[in-house]
């Protein structure tokens, strides 16, 4: 068996929902198909899972929403009247879209998770329903129905690993297909959760791991993943075939191809994952695969930067002889709650690197007044200015003088790392550079092992 998940840019119109039919129905292995909401049909158009967000502050605000449900209901009416589906059969749509403020919700922020979850829960009933008008046996299995449990936060959820025993007791028939919504499960006391945004690709890792499937087929608009951002360097080389912890190290970094945590479940099951291109289906796409017997064809697989990391800078003579110095940080940033990234350190000095989504200038402050105060360090510097380069192949490990390749090349363009660590696993570099630094960075290096 095949799970088969597909992205909202594939599922956004009729032409291109009919596309993805056809990969469906090519094969007759691609039994459990994973749907996202429909995305965008054009640059300047809205995704769906935007406007249930905007119905969803509409309802909260105690506004009129009539016109987001109709922006909303249209767009699968447009695709439903493109498979010739009538406006009886359709009505199920807009009968459950009007009724989505008058349930009970525990507060605001599961009333917003369920808002949103209703792209992928509608997209996955309809095209049940098109399937069933084509005459081809189809069925449109809800989370609730399959026992998928989920725990965490409303809007960031994780699963439960009761869910595989209950997605085990699924019955399938050989000539059946299976739609399933993305993105969402149902919290032990019956309300929906959602994973982080992108999270449809984690339902279709859950799904590839509960039904013990052979292979997890991730479509989206590319064909495959690529050495580096095509943004950055122009036709970057497509990978081929990588391990998961390749994948997990590239997409924490910035390859948005593939969430990264929707490795997790593939890996518990060691379920191999091809990305593919909805438009080119024949393209062998990029394999993702375990570590063993892997033999690289390079001796890095990828290059990628990010850009939204702060960091904080701190200088202390024999800081190294001073016990419970770190721990003393760590409490501070445990009390507001922020997460750290990276702490490379030194005889005398620290660097905290932290990702700017869990930060504003009032939390900036409060965390840098503490420290100041409870650490005295001889010197304290928060630097806005910061962006990572991560460089990630299994063939480094094999490689002898991938690091000073690496940083030779940087510094014959003039550019001085503000931060290098090499991870435990030998596989992958992490530099620290200026943010205007970094997309040249990227370029260099992509240069350097790949041209």
């Amino acid at each position: 068996m095949k799970i088969v998940k597909f992205g909202g840019s594939s599922l956004a119109t009729g032409t291109s929902v009919e596309q993805a039919l056809k990969i469906i129905l090519s094969d007759t292995e691609r039994q459990v198909v994973v749907v996202s909401a429909p995305g965008k049909r054009s640059n300047d158009d809205i995704k769906v899972t935007d406007l249930l967000i905007k119905y969803a502050n509409a309802t909260l605000n105690q506004e009129d929403p009539q016109e987001i449900v109709r922006q909303i209901f249209a767009r699968y009416q447009e695709i439903g009247q493109y498979f010739g589906l009538n406006k009886q059969e359709l009505t199920t749509i807009q009968s459950i879209l009007l009724n989505l403020p008058k349930k009970a919700y525990p507060n605001d922020s599961y009333l917003m998770a369920a808002f949103k979850a209703h792209g992928e829960r509608l997209n996955a009933r309809l095209i049940a329903m098109i399937l069933k008008h084509q005459g081809i046996k189809s069925r449109f299995l809800d989370p609730a129905e399959a026992g998928l449990i989920v725990t965490g936060e409303p809007n960031d959820a994780l699963v439960n690993p009761e869910s595989y025993l209950n997605l085990d007791q699924i019955k399938i028939a050989p000539d059946e297909r299976v739609i399933f919504p993305g993105f969402f499960g149902i919290t032990p006391s019956g309300h929906i959760a959602t994973f982080s945004r992108g999270g449809s690709d984690i339902t279709g890792a859950i799904l590839a791991r509960g039904f013990h499937a052979d292979l997890y087929e991730n479509f989206t608009d590319v064909n495959g993943i690529f050495a580096a951002n095509p943004h950055i360097v122009a036709h970057p080389r497509s990978i081929k075939q990588m391990t998961y912890r390749e994948m997990r190290e590239l997409s924490y970094a910035g390859f948005s191809v593939f969430h990264d945590e929707a490795l997790i479940p593939a890996i518990q099951g060691q379920i191999p994952i091809n990305v593919k291109n909805t438009h080119e289906p024949d393209n062998p796409g990029t394999m993702i695969v375990p570590e063993k017997n892997f033999e690289p064809d390079n001796t890095i697989t990828g290059v990628t930067s990010q850009k939204h990391f702060s960091a904080l800078y701190l200088h202390k003579y024999l800081l190294n002889k001073e016990a419970g110095f770190t721990l003393r940080i760590l409490q501070i940033l445990y009390q507001h709650n922020i997460p750290y990234e990276h702490m490379p350190s030194g005889i005398d000095d620290i660097t905290i690197i932290f990702n700017n989504d869990f930060l504003n200038d009032q939390l900036i402050d409060q965390i840098c007044n503490e420290i100041q105060s409870t650490i005295n360090p001889d010197q304290l510097e928060w630097i806005d200015d910061y962006a990572i380069i991560m460089i990630v192949g299994e063939g480094m490990k094999k490689t002898h003088g991938v690091s000073r390749k690496i940083l030779d090349s940087l510094d014959e363009h003039q550019i001085s790392p503000q931060m290098i660590n090499q991870g435990a696993s030998q596989i992958s570099m992490m530099i620290g550079t200026k943010k205007e630094k970094a997309d040249e960075a990227v370029k260099i290096i992509y240069r350097q092992f790949f041209n």
